[in-house]
């Protein structure tokens, strides 16, 4: 059984967006520092416009791997 899930366009912190993308926190700074009309978000979290450039410039991804504990689970984006 394949589990859909949609993607709200809302504040995201960087620890989530990272989830979502699948990369270290790191990682993921490194990704939207390329992202000149992101600029710096206040506070802990992207703004609605931040995540949405952030969104555009980066491509949703098709597929998401949640980890819960010691469970594993993949859920296919459409």
């Amino acid at each position: 059984m394949t589990t859909v899930r949609k993607l709200e366009l809302k504040p995201y912190s960087v620890t989530d967006l990272a989830k979502i993308y699948g990369v270290c926190n790191r990682t993921f700074k490194k990704w939207v520092k390329d992202i000149k009309e992101v600029g710096p978000k206040k506070g802990r979290y992207y703004s609605i416009p931040q995540v949405k450039i952030i969104f555009e410039n980066m491509k949703v991804p098709t597929q998401i791997i949640i980890e819960t504990g010691t469970q594993k689970s993949e859920l296919d984006l459409v």
